[in-house]
């Protein structure tokens, strides 16, 4: 029994959501406006502010597909109302990061910059502040794109377990391995 699949979705209040003959789910907020397209096994409708997802049959594939497309949706509408963020921060000597719009360039310990443009539906700011780790801030509405972008970025330099070293998420810990030991 899929139990993220049978709870319903509320709407929050300046949402409006629609669903197409197609299965097309879109959902627009103050934020913005996203759409994802359902399977067409399932069926999504809307009853009394909560939008419900069920599924046809009790088959493992439609399981599985019932949470997925109830999760997506839950996504999307608190993605336009309230929107995401997530914070990476840089661990390192002379680890530098700076942006202009939405194009970074990242110094970290290679004998080049990196260049990365970010895309234009996530709003990119970064922080470089006396005494402190330099940070990116990452902002959107689609949860998916920001979380793939933050792993793009963090996969430039994964922290190291023996110094701590890289690119993590902001309160991320990092197992740490104990060097060689001198005999």
């Amino acid at each position: 029994m899929s139990r993220i699949g049978n709870a319903p979705i509320a709407i929050t209040k300046g949402v409006t959501v629609t669903v197409d003959k197609s299965n097309v789910v879109t959902v627009k907020g103050p934020k913005g406006e996203l759409s994802e397209s359902i399977n067409t096994d399932l069926t999504v409708k809307q009853e009394d502010g909560d939008v419900i997802v069920a599924r046809p049959t009790d088959q493992k594939r439609h399981k599985s597909l019932h949470g997925l497309s109830r999760a997506l949706i839950n996504n999307m509408i608190v993605g336009v109302s309230e929107g995401y963020k997530i914070e990476l921060e840089l661990q390192g000597v002379g680890y530098r990061v700076a942006n202009t719009g939405n194009f970074l360039e990242l110094t970290l310990g290679y004998s080049h910059p990196i260049y990365f443009m970010v895309p234009g539906e996530i709003s990119v700011v970064t922080a470089m502040e006396k005494g402190k780790n330099p940070a990116i801030i990452l902002e959107g509405i689609d949860k998916q794109l920001i979380g793939q972008v933050a792993a793009k970025i963090r996969a430039f330099r994964k922290p190291e377990p023996y110094k701590g070293k890289g690119v993590r998420f902001k309160g991320e810990e990092i197992r740490r391995k104990a060097g060689k030991t001198a005999t």
